[in-house]
């Protein structure tokens, strides 16, 4: 692990770039390839940072949760990222461009837990008791490394390349919704982008959601009733290159809408 002084610097570097819309270099060149410690330290410097400025946590997001994107990182498991307050935007309420550097938008479906995950180990049963309702949802991630030129670490780093959520108006109990077999669309103009379904995320979004429920326990920040959680990308994550507006329906869930403008 470095010291605190290169901890520091790295945060505040991966700060100015999302203050400047101005991508930065990777933080490999100043962190083992294979620290994740280091790399999460990198990320709750800038969470903490946040909060003392005033700034609100509302969930959290799970990223690398398809097995092949795994394998192309050269890790063996998800990463996670802090949701504020101030990233989430309404139903097609527009996000400027301006504010982004390089962004991408992901499909995914959200959970939202009515009790508390304190548990040192999750079951399967426990989300499903834990959570209020599913949504869909898109993401909008945005690396703050240039050229998306990003390793394990960097995207750890860069809250797990997060930069905005937008959640659906249909929120729909589990019972009702079959997470691992809906299918989902992603369209722009009509045009499809991106397919996949909820099975893209370990197998099923739950199991997605009880990683990182055991994980946020042993680090001491367990989640809590009302706490949103984005499961991971449902499907191939697709750039935004001009003002516009993309879809995501999903099977039993209805649609949300992202809406970018200049």
């Amino acid at each position: 692990m470095p010291d605190a002084e290169v901890i520091d610097t790295l945060a505040a570097r991966l700060r100015h770039a999302e203050a400047q819309c101005s991508a930065t270099a990777p933080v490999r060149g100043e962190i083992a390839t294979d620290d994740g410690a280091a790399a999460y330290a990198v990320q709750q410097a800038n969470v903490d940072l946040r909060v003392r400025n005033g700034e609100r946590i509302v969930g959290r997001k799970i990223g690398l949760t398809s097995l092949a994107v795994q394998r192309q990182l050269g890790v063996d498991q998800p990463d996670f990222g802090t949701l504020f307050a101030s990233m989430a935007a309404g139903d097609a309420e527009p996000m400027r461009l301006a504010q982004l550097i390089q962004p991408k938008v992901e499909a995914e479906i959200g959970l939202v837990l009515e009790h508390d995950l304190v548990h040192e180990k999750h079951t399967f049963a426990d989300l499903q008791r834990a959570c209020a309702y599913a949504l869909a949802a898109i993401e909008i991630v945005d690396s703050r490394i240039a050229d998306w030129d990003i390793r394990f670490v960097d995207t750890v780093a860069d809250n797990a390349s997060s930069a905005r959520f937008v959640i659906g108006s249909r929120p729909v109990l589990l019972k009702d919704v079959d997470l691992a077999g809906c299918e989902m669309t992603l369209t722009s103009d009509g045009d499809v982008l991106s397919r996949g379904n909820g099975a893209a995320c370990l197998g099923n979004p739950l199991n997605a959601a009880a990683w990182l429920a055991d994980r946020m326990v042993r680090l001491g920040t367990p989640l809590r009733a009302g706490d949103v959680i984005l499961t991971g990308a449902l499907g191939p994550m697709v750039a935004v290159r001009a003002p516009g507006t993309f879809v995501a329906d999903v099977a039993g869930l209805g649609g949300v809408r992202a809406t970018f403008i200049d």
